[in-house]
């Protein structure tokens, strides 16, 4: 699938990102009918015009945010929520890691699993974050580079962590210390987006989840929920250049950086839908480690 035909791919998802983005940020039902109509438009137009699900994504946000009047986040009191209950875990599942015959795959594994943690890919009423939360590790790994991560862990000096999801930051603090634990001389700065965009995390959810308490974390300039690296700052673009080795959490960063993905750029995500399913080339509710993915992915569906 071409860029230029995610957009498409994606409409129902967007449409109701939009009702729920409305709904939280509590617009009138006028306001959200005619945010409803301009999405649609710009779903509709996407093929010829080569915008993107998150360029559309972004418009919603800016749209609603000059609505209100004010600069806001939208899903404030979820990430919040989000960071929370991932925080009531995150004693036992740090146990479950020490305990482990195999630290390393151990966080990985509930550092993907808590990729589950999307109100993109999710409304809110359909995200229940106490079962999820107790499933963590039943999620199985349909690819699973590990021996490639662990070869460039050998020999990487420093590493460039792409976060996702407030709430899923919680976990991915857990994977970093293990790394930090285990590969002491690695120097990891880890990325969040520039601004609020649906639950994706902030400098705000960083400092809110601890994970500034452990690493150094630089906002990307990435306003979508996603990496599209030139339009990211200067300061992420050269950090990306120089890292020996890069880890993207989730499905915007998945879907954004797919198209240049290289050796040393690692996916770690649950796959959530089709669309996603066809980009990678896993069923959806499967977890994957993938490196360099456009070489080997072969559609499933």
């Amino acid at each position: 699938m071409s860029r230029k035909g995610i957009a498409q791919a994606c409409y129902a998802c967007v449409l109701n990102q939009t009702k729920t983005a409305a709904k939280y940020a509590q617009i009138s039902a006028s306001e959200t009918t005619e945010l409803l109509n301009q999405v649609q438009v710009a779903l509709d137009n996407s093929a010829q015009t080569g915008i993107v699900v998150q360029h559309i994504i972004r418009s919603v946000a800016d749209a609603i945010i000059e609505l209100k009047n004010a600069d806001f986040d939208i899903y404030q009191s979820v990430k919040q929520l989000s960071n929370k209950v991932a925080r009531a875990y995150a004693a036992d599942l740090q146990q479950q890691i020490n305990i482990s015959s195999s630290p390393l795959d151990t966080a990985i594994q509930i550092s993907a699993a808590g990729n589950i943690i999307d109100f993109g890919a999710k409304s809110h009423g359909d995200l229940d974050l106490e079962k999820e939360m107790q499933q963590l590790q039943e999620v199985k790994f349909h690819r699973y580079d590990i021996e490639a991560l662990r070869a460039k862990l050998a020999v990487a000096k420093n590493m460039l962590f792409i976060c996702d999801n407030a709430g899923e930051i919680v976990f991915d603090k857990l994977l970093i210390k293990c790394l930090q634990s285990k590969y002491p001389n690695l120097l990891i700065i880890a990325a969040v987006r520039h601004k609020p965009i649906i639950n994706d995390a902030t400098l705000v959810d960083a400092v809110d989840s601890g994970l500034t308490q452990i690493v150094k974390v630089i906002s990307s300039g990435s306003v979508y929920p996603g990496t599209i690296l030139p339009e990211t700052s200067a300061q992420f673009q050269q950090l990306y250049a120089d890292a020996d080795l890069v880890l993207a959490k989730g499905q915007g960063n998945f879907e954004t950086l797919l198209s240049i993905a290289e050796e040393k750029l690692f996916f770690l995500l649950r796959i959530k839908c089709a669309t996603m399913a066809m980009l990678s080339g896993v069923e959806p509710g499967n977890l994957v480690l993938m490196q360099n993915p456009k070489e080997t992915i072969k559609p499933t569906i």
